[in-house]
């Protein structure tokens, strides 16, 4: 018997990340649905009990700040958000806890930043973190820390965060639980003939047509920030499945291969992964320039990066950044991390690794980027 993507990606994942919405779990803003928050985590307890990794992303701590500060209206002044935010995070933390913990489950409460998942050093203590968590059998549920950073209210929201989540920690599957039965070629609330989309390759372009503006006024997001999230998801290996969260058993049945909601198939294999995500997620924090024979071997034959080919160093870069690789044209090769700082790599530009300890007081590795930290870019 032969199945299709939908009955394998969620039936075949070991490890997922769930993505809840505002409106969900605060029952559009009325305050957090004690009842549906308790019924996701009797879910997530039993995938656990079957061997599943599960990492839940909620939303809601403005939401039910607003409702515990008496406020009917979402402020648009930044201080008053992130009010908003510690009060109802206190809440939304102790829910979790108390449900979680009636399912016969640990919680773990991680408040990210876009920003710790760009930064190498931040990201890889992040992913240490969740995977330890893991490893002892509990649930980490991640919010953003609307509480500090401006832009993460500004710009930032969780269908996102999942995503990069997702990619943090290799997922196989992201299910985005929303308000809705998962992605129509149009809005079913204003255009009868919208139709529903049960699967489609994520990234597709058409699919943003398809996805519209923004949602609800509660949350941040809308199907938009959706497909855009499963397009990041993607980068790592991982689908995406976009499913109404009051759905019954929503997750034990994507686990069993049931298709529910609309499924997002991933065309990268997970082994890209890693790559991926450096050309996707990563700030760029300098740049080197190499000839042309340096450009060739990078390009096309897939080798490292050695000085001896470098002519230029740009930017202010530590050890461990994502830097940029230009050909002699100006044009951007490929990306990797750096072996070696700005100042270093000025040092070694055109000198071969048997000067690298004259030059530095030490030997490091004979790459300026190594092919496995490296992904092109052309």
């Amino acid at each position: 018997m032969t199945h299709s993507p939908s009955s394998t990606v969620l039936r075949d994942a070991k490890r997922v990340v769930v993505k809840v919405g505002s409106s969900l779990v605060t029952n559009e803003g009325r305050g957090l649905d004690e009842a549906a928050i308790g019924e996701w985590c009797r879910q997530m307890a039993q995938l656990v009990r079957g061997g599943v990794e599960i990492i839940m992303v909620s939303s809601g701590a403005i939401a039910e700040g607003m409702k515990r500060l008496g406020w009917v209206t979402r402020p648009s002044a930044i201080h008053e958000l992130q009010a908003a935010a510690a009060v109802g995070q206190m809440g939304l933390a102790q829910m979790y806890e108390t449900k979680l913990r009636e399912s016969g489950l640990g919680s773990a409460q991680v408040l990210l930043t876009h920003a710790d998942l760009a930064d190498r050093e931040r990201y890889l203590n992040a992913r240490s973190t969740l995977l330890t968590l893991l490893k002892l059998g509990v649930v980490p549920v991640i919010n953003e820390n609307d509480t500090v950073v401006n832009d993460e209210i500004k710009f930032g929201d969780n269908d996102t965060l999942g995503a990069l989540v997702a990619n943090l920690v290799e997922a196989d599957a992201l299910v985005i639980l929303t308000d809705q039965k998962g992605l129509f070629t149009a809005d079913p609330r204003k255009d009868a003939s919208a139709r529903f989309v049960d699967q489609a390759q994520a990234g597709d372009p058409a699919l943003e047509v398809m996805a519209g503006g923004a949602g609800s006024s509660l949350g941040r997001g809308g199907m938009i920030t959706k497909i855009l999230a499963a397009k990041r998801a993607a980068g790592s290996g991982a689908s995406t499945v976009i499913a109404w969260g009051r759905e019954p058993d929503a997750l034990i049945r994507l686990s069993r291969g049931e298709a529910i909601g609309t499924l997002l198939v991933a065309p990268t294999q997970k082994t890209q992964a890693r790559k991926q995500w450096m050309a996707d997620h990563l700030q760029m924090r300098g740049a080197v320039v190499v000839d042309a024979g340096a450009a060739a071997k990078v390009r096309d034959e897939g080798k490292s990066l050695l000085p001896i080919g470098m002519v230029q160093v740009d930017g202010d870069f530590s050890r461990g950044d994502v830097i940029g690789v230009r050909d002699p044209s100006g044009l951007e090769i490929a990306r990797g991390l750096a072996n070696y700082s700005s100042a270093e790599a000025r040092l070694l530009c055109r000198k071969p690794s048997s000067e690298f300890e004259a030059l530095l007081g030490y030997a490091a590795e004979p790459e300026m980027l190594h092919r496995d930290n490296l992904v092109l870019m052309r």
